[in-house]
């Protein structure tokens, strides 16, 4: 780490390897979740229905373990508990059969995972708040984990099967809880401010178009995340070169993190957020319609860079800039159940219902590509100078 991140502290790496198991986790199940629940029998319109249900718990966890380390001052303690509970929970996949069981666990599991994300972005904020080391420099480190653990856990179904992604997810799962041991905590003015005024500012117009917009961009992402390795290897791709795709689509938000801050400072919020949402229109409707040339699915890959990284580090920016210290917690729980959790959800479920077994590819993929475009238009309902 030490060539991308000189001179760093200790602390900063602790953060940077949770980063990495964190999204390394998502590298495994985010694409190939699909690929196991299909190798137990499920259809697509199961496999959709079951990404949409998980998802919902999404709405409820990032609020609720938000308030629980706003009222405790704690955010470190609530995330070691997460992931502990996290893995403990995941374990319950290997005892199971049947949809209801299996959405139960996984839902179950995505109730304490959503403790993990907020927390640690607000440590992160506040370990690099009194250096010169940006953000996007220890966020990249989660797109190193999720392009390793993709390209492995791709390679390693072509030679174990559908059910590795369990394996390799528990493992990891371990790893990130012990990785949360030996995060350093930061001594902040502990806060019992009320809740109230978290939603109210939530309710102001510009973070209302935001979280819209972010809204329809997750549930564009509907049909690229159930369905994506499935679409591969219906085209005839094997699991390794959809490994590998998907890790070419997370290296290029590498680079991106590494000039996410001057992007942002150069064009400004709502610019930055236009662009990267537009393009992702474009690349859902190419791969839709294009996806049999690998060429295109190369270049579709490469817009990654946009459609995830950079409106990530964007929309961190700026909910930190647009909530106060004593509501960043909340703040970015508000985006992530709001967006993660109910885009995410009627993403995964709409795509399901017309995906059916790959004949309707085109349709969802087609349906995604409005959807991210009618995010893109949406921020232009606030002024500009609303997004700071």
């Amino acid at each position: 780490m030490a060539g991308i991140l000189p001179r760093i502290s200790r602390p900063l790496i602790i953060l940077s390897l949770t980063y990495l198991l964190y999204f390394g986790q998502l590298g495994i199940l985010t694409p190939y979740l699909g690929i196991f629940l299909d190798g137990r029998g499920f259809s697509s319109a199961d496999i959709g229905t079951l990404f949409a249900l998980i998802t919902l718990t999404r709405i409820i966890g990032p609020s609720l373990w938000a308030g629980v380390a706003d009222k405790h001052g704690n955010p470190l303690q609530v995330m070691q508990l997460g992931s502990l509970l996290t893995v403990v929970l995941f374990a319950g996949v290997f005892f199971v059969q049947g949809f209801w069981w299996l959405t139960l666990v996984f839902a179950l599991m995505m109730m304490f995972w959503t403790a993990v994300l907020p927390q640690l972005e607000v440590i992160t904020l506040q370990h690099l708040k009194p250096t010169s080391v940006s953000y996007g420099k220890i966020r990249l480190w989660g797109s190193v984990g999720f392009i390793v653990f993709a390209v492995i856990v791709g390679q390693s179904i072509d030679v174990f099967g559908s059910e590795t992604p369990i394996y390799v997810s528990t493992a990891v799962l371990a790893l990130l809880f012990i990785a949360t041991l030996y995060i350093t905590p930061v001594d902040t003015p502990q806060q019992h401010d009320d809740v109230s005024g978290s939603w109210t500012l939530a309710l102001k117009k510009p973070f209302v178009v935001f979280i819209v917009s972010s809204l329809l961009l997750q549930m564009s992402f509907g049909t690229f995340y159930g369905f994506f390795a499935l679409y591969m290897r219906d085209l005839g791709y094997d699991g390794t070169q959809t490994g590998l795709l998907i890790a070419l689509g997370v290296l290029a938000e590498v680079g991106i993190f590494l000039v996410a801050s001057r992007i942002i400072i150069r064009f400004g919020v709502r610019l930055t957020l236009f662009i990267s949402l537009a393009l992702t229109a474009i690349r859902w409707w190419a791969l839709g319609f294009a996806g049999e040339l690998w060429l295109v699915v190369i270049v579709t890959q490469l817009l990654h860079a946009l459609s995830f990284g950079l409106t990530h580090a964007t929309s961190v920016h700026f909910i930190h800039h647009f909530f106060p210290h004593k509501f960043q917690s909340r703040g970015q729980a508000i985006y992530i159940s709001l967006t993660f959790g109910i885009g995410g959800a009627v993403g995964h479920f709409l795509s399901g219902q017309l995906w059916q077994d790959g004949a309707g590819a085109e349709l969802a993929f087609g349906m995604a590509g409005a959807f991210a475009m009618a995010g893109a238009l949406l921020l232009f309902l606030a002024p500009k100078k609303a997004f700071g």
